[in-house]
């Protein structure tokens, strides 16, 4: 999945493919996680979020279904 850089101290990027609702993010600390069921909406509001890192972990993180990646 291709991911767009992000200014974040916590996160490096961020992908999103549409079709499967799928996100997939990559932490400065190295690893890559792929979020299930993700609606646009919640994709498109942690890309606007001021605080990328502060709305992963409260409308993200332990919302969806997940597996890391690398």
């Amino acid at each position: 999945m291709e991911r767009s850089f992000v200014s974040s101290t916590n996160l490096t990027s961020v992908g999103y493919e549409p079709s499967t609702e799928t996100l997939e993010i990559k932490f400065r600390s190295g690893g890559i996680y792929q979020y299930f069921n993700v609606p646009p909406e919640s994709y498109q509001a942690l890309m606007n979020a001021s605080s990328k890192g502060s709305y992963h972990a409260a409308h993200i993180k332990n919302r969806y279904p997940y597996r890391k990646v690398h």
